[in-house]
């Protein structure tokens, strides 16, 4: 496969965006063009929306407005970053998509998922990632994690410690339900070990030809 949609979930502080730097960059040094992106956001429009999104109080929207922002952006997301650069052979690794909104708007905050299905059907039709990482952590550790950052972006991280606890659950559901997409990795191993994990099953499911 010379290229291929990766896509890295889990709960708040499981270490996405830093194996999201790991894995592009161990793609590069093997040869692979990549574009590394994030959900909301990948574009300047669904740039715009994630500011709505991800500051102020936590009850700034309902699910509904939620899931409908989430969903704007990320049509325009796809239309201008993702499928235009699998169209040109580069892999596309991306922090979040749309298992976020199943877990966060779904489980955590009883959309139905059924509603979540019917919209996503409309934006996306079957556009789905070729393989996803869910990042497993106990909920409390992840929130511990997000905390100790210095990042402004903390709307998500203020809902409580039950709120991540049914995501994380939401999460591993997800990944029962679809095991031929995702691979869970233990998020509670040396950040060397997880990176090492998730190249070992990218060169495996994506049939890569690699060196050592």
């Amino acid at each position: 496969m010379t290229a291929g949609f990766i896509t890295l979930e889990g709960g708040e502080g499981v270490g996405k965006s830093t194996q999201l730097r790991r894995l592009a960059n161990t793609l590069e040094r093997h040869g692979r063009r990549c574009v590394v992106t994030r959900e909301p956001g990948g574009s300047p429009g669904a740039e715009e929306i994630r500011a709505l999104l991800v500051n102020g109080e936590p009850g700034r929207w309902d699910a509904l407005t939620e899931t409908l922002l989430l969903f704007a952006a990320r049509a325009d997301h796809v239309a201008r970053t993702i499928k235009p650069a699998l169209a040109q052979g580069e892999f596309v690794v991306c922090d979040r998509f749309a298992d976020s909104t199943y877990a966060y708007q779904g489980v955590g905050r009883d959309m139905p998922r059924e509603t979540i299905r019917r919209i996503e059907s409309i934006v996306l039709g079957d556009f789905k990632p070729d393989l996803t990482f869910v990042l497993d952590l106990p909920a409390e550790t992840g929130l511990a994690r997000a905390h100790a950052r210095s990042v402004a972006e903390s709307r998500f991280e203020r809902f409580g410690l039950e709120f991540h606890e049914r995501l994380r659950q939401a999460f591993l559901d997800i990944a029962r339900r679809a095991p031929e997409r995702c691979v869970v990795i233990d998020a509670a191993m040396r950040e060397e070990d997880v990176a090492a994990e998730i190249w070992r099953v990218v060169a495996e499911r994506l049939q890569l030809q690699v060196s050592n």
